[in-house]
């Protein structure tokens, strides 16, 4: 018997099942009819989706309508139309339904129902609207503007007011941009230019975003909501706990590690941080770290979880349409920078662990890690069996997630069979339930993914229009032709927009406007940079939203759970975080971090290696604190230790010795750091 289910008796295990009928969407709590009419959306959109690959023939277009229209379906029940607690105890009476939470109100049906409506126009209406591209009719305007005004709603309900407020900038801007000054100016946009580019073509709210929404991203987050529903989330958690609760801040560590393991298949900060935090935040707690550190370190590690393929957050795959290149080589890409990132994590808490002595847990607090690894091992077969299809087979992202589920469905219901033993009837009951729940919980997850990239894609159809020229001009007279001016105004306005957008949203926004213009003028400075350094820099950056004050999600999650403020618990994140931020600079001047054109395994070694000695330097710069305390002269080692191999490419030029040599400089500049104190920390004891 398996360690997760050694103390469960079969009865219990049903006990544990029957809770799985308690379903939440959003906010709100629903009951009886309403209940199973969510489940019944959310379920058949999951279906419908897992369908695809396979056994639908459906044209893309039309497969991006159908798929907003569930999103959009959900978002308008899940959510009230307002949420502020102090409004909702004014409004009384009659407009009470306007905040209900108990259930949608008879306006959410109505105006779910018409933004279903109008956005499968565009399917009712498919042929005619590409007989008049160009010459809409009335009721091609009235379903276009209806259909707009219903997801800005729908993104503002589901996601705060930045996303559509920014839309609407773009949308307003569009209109009267001749009156701009000349160099923010181009030519204005008719209304029905906007229709036509927004609503009745795949340059908008129909365009690549949704399409990938649609035809990939779905079923990889069903995969993960299916493997946490049957244990995997939980046997990830313990499993790290086994391999590292014996050291030093075992805890945190144990925290990056889950985190970083469930990251792999859910793509979700939130999802992360609640998920494991539930059970990491007390035990950090339990051992030294205070409520905001422990928060924090939860945070750290779960919007990093973004980071990891093969989900990266939904935008892996946008990535890969952007790029017009293959979905493993945005893998490959990703790999290196993503685990850096989390090794230099880990090190970070260790560093915290130095600073108050923290002592490892008690043995009695830590499972066994052999019984723990073979345990819940049938976990990682559907997990491998993916990646196998991807790396080896070098199927399709589609395709591989189909197959994987496929598999993961199987081993459930194996899993129940052999748990229930002689009880059959009960292990087919409760590998149905976990499955069912599986493709409710994708739905779930989906409605506001789904939204999101719909209505980013409004902003890059503005942009397509004329705007993303006239950007890309303006950023260039801003940056004054520097290169890391350009970079560095990327990664502000990216941590600005972080403020109010979901990580995807936030990379497909920064995308349309900043990579054409970072690409042209890093050739215009003499460097060839590959497409995909750029949206990867871009999207590192992105990622930092989860994490930044005072909006930050994930802060206020890890708060819920520690009781700490969730401002400086997300204040104390983004300290964690910074060294995510000098990761785009390292990949994107020196673009072997992505290992593109490295092919010989000494070369990846020694390029991950140097990585990993950088990122440490530089998070021991940051946190100010090494084995003790900095001293400034311990800052300058480790601020040149992090410069040499951040680029060594440069100091190659500058002197005419070999980059490997650099390398070599800079590891021995950290052990220098390590050496000038040893005798302090020594002292210290």
């Amino acid at each position: 018997m398996s360690l997760l289910e050694q103390d469960k008796s079969i009865e219990e295990q049903n006990a544990e099942i029957e809770k799985y009928a308690n379903w939440e969407f959003g906010p709100r709590s629903f009951a009886g009819v309403e209940k199973w009419l969510l489940v019944l959306i959310a379920t058949s959109w999951s279906i419908f989706q897992f369908l695809l690959p396979m056994f639908l023939t459906i044209p893309s277009d039309q497969v991006r309508a159908i798929h907003l229209a569930f999103a959009i379906a959900l978002v308008f029940l899940s959510f009230p139309l307002i949420k502020n607690r102090y409004l909702a105890d004014k409004l009384q009476g009659r407009f009470r339904f306007l905040t209900k939470t108990k259930g949608a109100s008879w306006l959410d049906y109505l105006l779910g129902i018409i933004a279903v409506i109008s956005v499968l126009y565009y399917i009712f209406e498919k042929t005619g609207l590409e007989a008049r591209q160009g010459n809409p009719i009335a009721s091609d305007f009235i379903f276009g503007i209806v259909m707009l005004v219903l997801l800005l709603e729908a993104a503002r309900r589901a996601l705060g007011p930045a996303l559509p407020c920014v839309a609407i900038v773009f949308i307003v801007y569009s209109f009267f941009s001749e009156y701009m000054p000349s160099f923010l100016a181009f030519q204005n946009a008719s209304l029905t230019k906007i229709i036509n580019q927004l609503t009745m073509s795949s340059q908008g709210v129909y365009g690549i975003p949704l399409d990938v929404s649609a035809q990939v991203v779905f079923l990889f987050v069903l995969f993960g909501a299916m493997l946490e529903k049957a244990g995997g989330g939980y046997y990830f958690i313990q499993l790290a706990l086994s391999a590292l609760g014996r050291f030093r801040g075992g805890p945190a560590k144990a925290a990056v590690l889950a985190s970083g393991l469930t990251g792999m298949v859910n793509g979700s900060s939130i999802a992360n941080t609640v998920t494991t935090g539930t059970f990491t935040i007390p035990l950090m707690k339990k051992t030294g770290f205070s409520a905001i550190k422990a928060g924090a370190v939860e945070v750290a590690a779960s919007t990093n979880g973004q980071l990891m393929p093969p989900i990266m957050g939904a935008a892996a795959f946008i990535i890969a349409e952007y790029c017009n290149i293959t979905y493993f080589e945005v893998v490959k890409a990703a790999f290196i920078p993503a685990f850096i990132s989390y090794i230099a994590l880990i090190y970070i808490t260790h560093l915290e662990s130095l600073k108050i002595d923290l002592k490892p847990l008690d043995k009695k607090d830590i499972p066994p890690f052999w019984r723990t690894l073979f345990g819940g091992l049938h976990f990682l077969i559907p997990l491998f069996f993916l990646l196998y299809q991807l790396i080896i087979e070098r199927r399709s992202a589609q395709y591989s997630v189909f197959w994987a589920i496929v598999a993961l469905a199987g081993l459930i219901l194996v899993v129940e069979l052999i748990k229930s033993g002689r009880k059959v009837k009960y292990g087919l009951i409760n590998a149905f339930k976990i499955i069912l729940d599986s493709l409710v919980a994708g739905g779930r997850n989906m409605m506001t993914i789904g939204v999101a990239v719909a209505a980013a894609g409004i902003i890059v159809g503005i942009v397509a229009l004329g705007l993303g020229s006239t950007l890309t001009e303006l950023i260039g007279h801003i940056s004054g032709g520097s290169l890391i001016v350009m970079l560095l105004i990327t990664a502000i306005v990216s941590l600005i927009l972080g403020m109010g957008l979901p990580t995807t949203a936030n990379y497909i926004v920064m995308a349309s406007l900043t990579v054409p213009a970072i690409v042209a003028l890093a050739g215009e400075s003499g460097y060839a940079v590959p497409l995909i350094a750029a949206h990867l820099f871009c999207f590192y950056f992105g990622i930092l939203s989860d994490d930044t004050p005072p909006v930050g999600l994930s802060a206020y999650a890890a708060a819920a759970i520690s009781g700490a403020d969730p401002i400086k618990t997300g204040i104390q994140g983004f300290k964690y975080d910074i060294r995510t931020a000098i990761l785009p600079f390292m990949f994107f001047f020196n673009t072997d971090l992505l290992l593109i054109g490295v092919t010989s395994w000494s070369h990846i070694i020694m390029i991950f290696c140097s990585g990993v000695i950088a990122m440490f330097a530089f998070a021991a710069l940051t946190q100010n604190h090494l084995l003790v305390k900095n001293r400034i002269w311990d800052a300058v080692i480790l601020l040149s230790s992090t410069a040499v191999l951040l680029r060594p490419d440069l100091f190659e030029r500058w002197t005419g010795q070999p980059v490997w040599l650099w390398y070599v400089i800079g590891a021995l500049l950290f052990g220098l750091a390590h050496l000038m104190q040893w005798p302090r920390r020594k002292a210290c004891r």
